[in-house]
């Protein structure tokens, strides 16, 4: 008899246990955060714990699909310096270059293995020089502005991605530092990306 009373209150706790982590379970999942996080993660490509920073997305997925025009600043159109200036402004409330070499002047460098969601990630297409950025997404995936086909996300291990991929770069950590374009660069230089 004690036997059989022994294993019925197991059984009870058990289905208790699993009563509660079921609930929990169904908890965690309507939390809007994580609600948000998955559906990113699905658009965007990026692993669902990879996402750390959900503003982030959001202001990216609000732009994708966005034209591509050079100079542009708007959803009418957009470059991509532009771009990741917008992001930087709207995410970080921090002001980068205006141009994508401005822009890698006022990062510290990171090595492609140490990117972090946010990052910057600068490429050399058919230059000696940096000719275009997009911002680090996580996964290897980063967001940018193509000329091609306007705002979209990449994969840095992309055959075309990967050839011209010169280096990645984080702000500064100064959080009273504001990042601004050099002065010293000539007409022609303010005309890149």
């Amino acid at each position: 008899m004690n036997t059989k009373k022994m294993l019925a209150g197991m059984l009870l706790i058990g289905a208790c246990l699993i009563s509660q982590a079921q609930t929990s379970k169904k908890n965690a999942s309507a939390d809007p955060d994580n609600l948000a996080k998955e559906y990113f993660s699905q658009i965007m490509g990026v692993a669902n714990n990879a996402m750390t920073n959900t503003k982030l997305y959001q202001f990216v997925y609000e732009w994708l699909g966005t034209p591509y025009r050079l100079g542009g600043d708007s959803k009418n159109g957009i470059d991509c310096s532009k771009f990741s200036l917008a992001v930087y402004e709207n995410v970080f409330n921090t002001t980068i270059g205006y141009n994508s070499r401005n822009q890698y002047a006022n990062v510290k460098q990171v090595n492609k293995k140490d990117l972090q969601p946010g990052d910057l990630v600068f490429f050399k297409i058919r230059s000696r020089q940096i000719t275009h950025v997009g911002v680090y997404l996580g996964d290897d995936k980063f967001a940018h502005a193509a000329s091609s086909r306007g705002v979209m996300i990449s994969d840095l291990n992309e055959a075309y991605w990967k050839r011209y991929y010169y280096n990645g770069g984080r702000p500064f950590e100064e959080s009273s530092r504001t990042m601004t374009a050099n002065s010293g660069l000539d007409n022609e230089d303010k005309n890149l990306n």
